[in-house]
């Protein structure tokens, strides 16, 4: 019998994955027992899944496909997010759950209601959106997502193309709905909370949306309508997220005072133009949020450029098999578009070419992080003045 050779790399990063687990689960004094665990669709459904406390993401994404009958080979298109419930219903994202985590222990350690689990696509590329749509719940689940993101004003819609979709949800015309839908600027797209920025100038209130290989940032000047300024991540040369917690005022500690919240900012080398790079800075809680982001976007660049498919074939545990689930539930359907918020705005794009746009001198971030912060990004390109 001719022997099964292990990759060493698989192993080591499993053992590594086992031990972090491990220690979630230990430092939180969670015994390992059965749970219910609530996750929830991006249109608010709730979904209940019996799982344990020592279940990883993986797991836990396997019983809620399991509980929606989506396909084994769909479950790859999938993650699941860690979010903060507002209070006006929308959600916040914190972070995508990793690998090794546990996330019933990190949902309830943070000993608080308003954080949820969210199951929302993985990927970035619309294109892959045929895939899933070829299956019923696959279909339903990105049809869920994009009317919500609709709704909560993600996806920038006109007036005409409002009315368009509503006449196909009429219709109950899904592919057709997700077709137009691929259509519209900041399909797909996830946003994030109001934070601040640099560019085009110091302090600028923005709105930033990852998606499409790129950091979308909504601003208002001075006197003038909203805007847009669009960065491709094959134009960041690198990027690293930093902390720091700011001294109360007077620049000084006292002893029993206390120190203010960790600032965190997204800073990223960017080719504004042939020859010239700058750096852009975020000031944002969710900076982390968007650093994962950008790798995912550029890891997902990587693998269509090398001809590989994001197709993930789940690994099969040692002396079982994936758990299905006796009871399946539904994915529902959304209710019809409401009217349009008259109070948005239409955009502009703040500039046809970022070159032209007048910039202020933005010096390079400390250095004082170590190079190991930095995240090279290998789908980088150089490009000439014509390409802006």
């Amino acid at each position: 019998m001719q022997a099964v050779r292990q990759d060493p790399l698989l192993g080591s990063s499993e053992t590594f994955n086992s031990f972090l687990r491990r220690a979630q689960q230990e430092t939180q004094q969670v015994p390992t027992e059965e749970v219910s665990l609530e996750v929830l669709l991006s249109n608010g459904q709730k979904v209940l899944v019996n799982v344990l406390t020592s279940d990883q993401t993986e797991d836990v994404l396997e019983a809620v496909a399991a509980k929606l009958d989506l396909p084994d080979d769909l479950i790859g298109y999938f993650s699941l997010f860690l979010v903060r419930e507002k209070e006006d219903g929308a959600f916040s994202f914190v972070r995508k759950l990793q690998e090794f985590e546990l996330p019933y222990v990190s949902v309830t350690s943070l000993r608080s209601q308003e954080y949820k689990i969210v199951l929302r696509k993985s990927y970035w590329d619309s294109a892959y959106d045929d895939d899933v749509m070829e299956n019923r719940v696959g279909l339903n689940l990105l049809y869920a997502q994009t009317v919500s993101d609709i709704e909560r004003g993600w996806i920038l819609v006109t007036k005409e193309q409002h009315r368009q979709l509503k006449s196909l949800q009429e219709k109950v015309s899904k592919k057709e709905f997700l077709r137009l839908a691929q259509t519209l600027r900041h399909y797909g797209y996830l946003r994030f909370d109001a934070c601040v920025a640099d560019f085009p100038e110091k302090d600028c209130p923005v709105v930033v949306s990852a998606g499409n290989s790129e950091l979308s940032l909504q601003l208002r000047l001075p006197g003038q309508q909203l805007r847009e300024g669009s960065f491709r991540v094959t134009r960041m040369r690198c990027w690293r997220v930093t902390s720091s917690v700011p001294l109360p005022s007077g620049g000084t500690s006292s002893p029993g005072r206390g120190r203010g919240e960790v600032r965190l900012e997204l800073a990223f080398e960017y080719l504004m133009s042939k020859d010239r790079l700058q750096w852009v800075t975020i000031t944002s809680p969710q900076a982390i949020m968007m650093s994962i982001c950008l790798q995912s976007m550029v890891d997902e660049l990587m693998v269509k450029k090398s001809g590989g498919s994001i197709r993930k074939m789940l690994r099969r545990r040692v002396g079982g098999t994936l758990r299905r689930s006796d009871s399946q539930q539904a994915v529902k359907s959304p209710p019809l578009l409401e009217s349009p918020d008259a109070s948005r705005e239409s955009m502009v794009k703040l500039s046809s070419k970022l070159s032209a746009v007048s910039l202020r001198g933005i010096g390079t971030p400390s250095t004082d992080a170590s190079a190991s912060d930095v995240h090279g990004n290998f789908a980088f390109e150089g490009i000439g003045d014509e390409d802006l």
